[in-house]
């Protein structure tokens, strides 16, 4: 929780999260949100985010939806909050173009986030496991290099930072926290 909250509190303005799953990052926002849209292709999960919502008796409008096609206005936010998504989704390009259509200029993209670890030991475990990790756990990669595909997006990487978690297996835990914008 502390480093999901270390990401959504710099959520500022209109506020689109992807990926919301259970809402779990729901009551981290800070008072400078003046609204929230939430997106998850899961049909259950928004049952359970629905529930959030009322708990916390915040507004939030809850979306159906993939990143690859995002039901939104041009450039309609000023913030994009990705919080343990980007490993799971089918084409993360077409996502990152998504989030370049929705996000104003200057528009930020905020994102923590799993991925190919630095280590040539640990990369090749991580790439002999994604094919099991995959169909255990809704189309997860632990392979994915999530600066690269963003440094190949028309988005902007401003600030990156690359880290194990504590307590977590290197396979899964090397983390990439990324602040891009829309120039």
């Amino acid at each position: 929780m502390q480093l999901r909250h270390s990401v959504v509190d710099s959520a500022r303005g209109r506020v689109l999260e992807l990926g919301s799953g259970t809402g779990l990052n729901f009551g981290l926002y800070p008072a400078a949100v003046e609204s929230l849209d939430a997106v998850d292709p899961n049909p259950g999960m928004h049952a359970l985010a629905r529930r959030e919502v009322e708990r916390l008796g915040r507004p939030v409008e809850l979306h159906e939806a993939h990143g690859e096609e995002l039901p939104f206005d041009d450039a309609r936010f000023d913030t994009v909050v990705s919080t343990w998504t980007l490993c799971s989704v089918a084409e993360p390009q077409r996502v990152f173009d998504e989030l370049h259509r929705v996000l104003r200029p200057g528009g930020r993209l905020l994102l923590i986030e799993h991925g190919l670890s630095h280590e040539p030991a640990v990369a090749r475990w991580q790439r002999r496991l994604t094919p099991v990790q995959r169909f255990v756990a809704d189309g997860c990669h632990l392979d994915r290099d999530v600066a690269a595909l963003l440094t190949a997006s028309r988005l902007e990487i401003t600030t990156e930072e690359r880290f194990y978690a504590a307590k977590s297996p290197k396979i899964a835990g090397y983390l990439y926290r990324i602040e891009a914008v829309r120039r």
